[in-house]
């Protein structure tokens, strides 16, 4: 699906005011506004502006509790989210006009940006010192720029996706991708002809294009993405530009143009939550792939051989991925699908996986020990890359720490787990595996300093989300408007309960943290005990003992006595300077300018508590982002555990063997199993009859023959799907095994007629034979 209709590099401005189409709501009659007809007010001034700015979105501005939409905007919105349509009175006429509650956001943006792919422009509000209110847009949110969003699945990368066109009539072109919830950026220089393999085997969400590419009826590029699911965007020419590359192995030309788009168009789509210059130098060095280094699949691969999903149903069920995982951890569970999708082709790094789940296979008590652990950790680097992006709250900070002391424990963990070789005779392969755990463990680093810092600035309670600073104008507010009036309730209001004179409002920095709220607290407690001291004092004077101090926003800071018994009683009134407000038959409301004078100091010295501890949080967040690459690391370290144990709790229960990995040109497997179909027998009361496999140089070339039925295309997929388990560092179904490396897969089984590109079955298998031909090698795996 292509998106965008204009570039992304700059802000689309106009000095004239935007025609606003407005049809009738009454006789379905479309007038056109411009000019004097447009409403003036300050609100509809800065909705008509962002509409220019930003007319490839769906422009949601915050007005007080709600998100609204307004002129023929309002009427899409309203049919893309099934929601009420109602109109405004504006520049002596009535507008179209939609909204939803603030905690109603992320429901609609689910809809709005993965169901209908459009892009929302989100506008908020910020109220000056003279009480006034700018609203500016601070994020675009588009399908492949997803950060915390509740409905962002955590189990899988959303990565975001630039292609670079070819240049110089040279077939390489350059791929740059990221995936902005967790930070990870790749690049890499590929031909053209394995574009829509690199697509399906990374799938992206959305996919970045040239400006040049929108007109291009045909074009080699757009062509490979027509089969992928992936959002196409496209952006001008103006885009970020890096410097020359300075070490070796750095970005290629290609690889330089495409993470030019792809930074150009985050920084168009981010806004306010792009990174700064230091985070975004740390950005723009991503990890630079290769297709030497890793067991290569193309689209038809990964589709037949049914590893991320099943091929007839679509879902995860009865997929490579749904019996491999084992993973207690959502970080763990991406890592394995990329494993999967891309397994290693060096046999220093299959054996290092292995001798890690040789490690935990053997040794169940310490395997269920870690496994335990793990899953007390948090999804450590979404979070900082939250901090990373200027988002995130207290409860982040919490986790960090938490998972700081997790990884600790893990650490010490496998240290009391390693054996003592001044001891214990250990066999060269264990040996060799109980050193990969070690090796492993000793790159753990220790950030208990952190989490200590962390645990002595937080307040231990459950937090509500910390609201992050948003300018130099002021945060944003919520004056309590509801789709454009003001909503307002006789409810009083009642302060903060106090204990013994002591405020026990709910705080998210100790007082202790520093010295300005030390200060702050004890003045706060203070001045709580002068209005249980006013308090008292009034209900003895008057003889009201249901009187209480309260606020709201109809009557401000008051006195208030519910009861009506009391109210009818109240003596020394006008003694005591209570001036009269309202009363209705079960109560009286008056006003006491000794408590509007204490209650507004309350309310200002908690407003400077609150700033207080957000420029604390800030502060805190800003240390967590200074260790950042350390928690990133102790993460991917947590993950390759998570996976490693995974596999070898696999293992025990579907009974896997380790097979043996060399660089011959041989591959025997003794009967061998296809995992999923085995899974599916046993849970229908059957078994799997094993089947053995042996190729080898002298006997390259197989052919299977039976009846239908008989289990040839499950033999066919069951060899390869054994070899990229091997490959992934996993144990694999099976006797024995052993592997010469394999550098590329082909499975072409169950071809389907393609009558949408008039080719017949025959054709396609044809085609698909010839492509196999073309490019496989003789370390390839084809089976079909």
């Amino acid at each position: 699906m292509e998106h965008i209709p204009r570039s992304y590099s700059s802000p689309l401005l106009t000095a004239n005011p935007v025609p606003i189409l407005i049809p009738s709501i009454v006789n379905n009659s479309p007038t056109v506004l411009t000019g004097s007809s447009l409403p003036t007010t300050q609100l509809a001034v800065d909705i008509i502006e962002n509409l220019a700015k930003f007319p490839h979105c769906i422009l949601l501005t915050r007005v007080g509790n709600f998100y609204e939409s307004y002129f023929d905007q309002a009427i899409e919105v309203a049919q893309l989210l099934t929601i009420k349509l109602t109109t405004r009175l504006w520049g002596g006429g009535r507008v179209p006009m939609a909204g939803f509650p603030l905690v109603h956001l992320d429901r609609h943006l689910k809809r709005l940006v993965q169901g209908h792919k459009r892009f929302a422009a989100i506008c908020e509000e910020f109220k000056r010192p003279d009480g006034s209110f700018e609203r500016r847009v601070v994020r675009v949110v588009t399908p492949g720029t997803l950060i915390d969003e509740s409905f962002v699945n955590p189990f899988e990368n959303n990565y975001l996706m630039a292609i670079s066109s070819e240049s110089d009539g040279e077939d390489q072109i350059g791929m740059a991708w990221t995936d902005v919830a967790t930070g990870e950026f790749f690049t890499q220089t590929i031909p053209q002809a394995s574009l829509r393999d690199e697509v399906a085997r990374i799938r992206p969400k959305e996919v970045v294009l040239q400006e040049t590419l929108r007109k291009a009826t045909s074009h080699p590029i757009k062509d490979a993405l027509v089969e992928e699911s992936a959002v196409v965007s496209y952006i001008g020419s103006d885009v970020q530009t890096l410097p020359p590359p300075k070490e070796e192995n750095d970005l290629s030309v290609y690889e330089t143009e495409a993470v030019g788009l792809l930074t150009s168009f985050m920084k168009g789509s981010l806004l306010e939550h792009m990174p700064g210059e230091r985070e975004l130098s740390h950005l723009l060095r991503p990890t630079h792939e290769t297709t030497t280094g890793r067991l290569q699949m193309d689209s038809h691969t990964i589709k037949a051989l049914e590893i991320r999903e099943e091929l007839r149903e679509g879902g995860i069920s009865g997929s490579l991925m749904s019996v491999a995982k084992r993973t207690v951890t959502s970080s763990g569970t991406r890592l394995l699908e990329r494993w999967l999708c891309s397994p290693s082709a060096s046999t220093s790094v299959i054996n290092a996986r292995q001798s890690l789940v040789a490690v935990f296979h053997h040794s169940p008590h310490f395997r269920s020990d870690v496994v335990t652990l793990l899953k007390e950790t948090e999804d450590a680097t979404r979070i900082v890359q939250k901090f990373t992006l200027g988002k995130g709250d207290a409860d982040d900070l919490k986790a960090i720490r938490d998972t700081i002391r997790v990884w600790d424990a893990i650490r010490n963990r496998i240290r009391a787990e390693m054996p003592d070789t001044t001891k214990v005779a250990l066999s060269a392969q264990a040996a060799t595996d109980w050193a990969a755990l070690e090796t492993i463990a000793s790159q753990l680093a220790s950030l208990l300093p952190l989490a200590e810092r962390i645990d002595s600035a937080l307040e231990d309670n459950e937090l509500a989300p910390a609201k992050d600073s948003a300018g130099e104008e002021g945060d944003p507010t919520m004056p309590g408007l509801s789709l454009g009036e003001a909503l307002e309730t006789e409810d009083s209001q009642t302060l903060p309960e106090t204990e013994d004179g002591v405020s026990t409002k709910t705080w998210t920095i100790k007082p202790k943290f520093s010295a300005k709220l030390t200060s702050l607290h004890r003045k706060l407690n203070k001045l709580h005990r002068q209005k249980t001291e006013l308090e008292e004092d009034l209900r003895e004077r008057t003889g009201a003992q249901s009187l209480i101090l309260n606020n709201s926003t109809i009557h401000g800071w008051h006195v208030r006595v519910p009861k009506a018994r009391d109210a009818r009683n109240m003596r020394n009134v006008e003694d005591l300077g209570l001036i009269d407000v309202s009363k209705s038959a079960s109560s009286r409301t008056y006003f006491l300018s000794s408590w509007t004078t204490l209650g507004t100091s309350i309310a200002e010295t908690e407003m400077e508590i609150l700033h207080t501890e957000r420029a604390a949080f800030n502060t805190l967040r800003d240390e967590v982002k200074l260790v950042g690459s350390f928690l990133r690391k102790n993460a991917r370290i947590g993950d390759e555990l998570d996976v490693a144990s995974a596999f070898a709790n696999l293992a025990v229960e579907m009974n896997f063997v380790r097979p043996t990995i060399n660089e011959s040109s041989a591959l025997d497997i003794v009967h061998g199993r296809h995992p999923t179909v085995e899974l599916g027998l046993i849970k229908s009361g059957r078994n799997f009859v094993p089947n053995s496999v042996h190729l080898h140089p002298e006997g390259r070339l197989h052919f299977i023959t039976g009846p239908n039925m008989a289990g040839k295309s499950t033999l066919l997929r069951q060899t390869a799907v054994i070899v990229i388990l091997a490959q992934t560092g996993s144990y694999v179904p099976a006797e024995s095994a052993t592997i010469g490396i394999v550098d590329k897969v082909f499975a072409r089984i169950g071809a389907k007629d393609d009558l949408f590109r008039d080719r017949s079955t025959f054709m396609v298998e044809m085609l698909e034979t010839a492509d196999i031909l073309k490019k496989a090698t003789p370390r390839s795996l084809a089976s079909g």
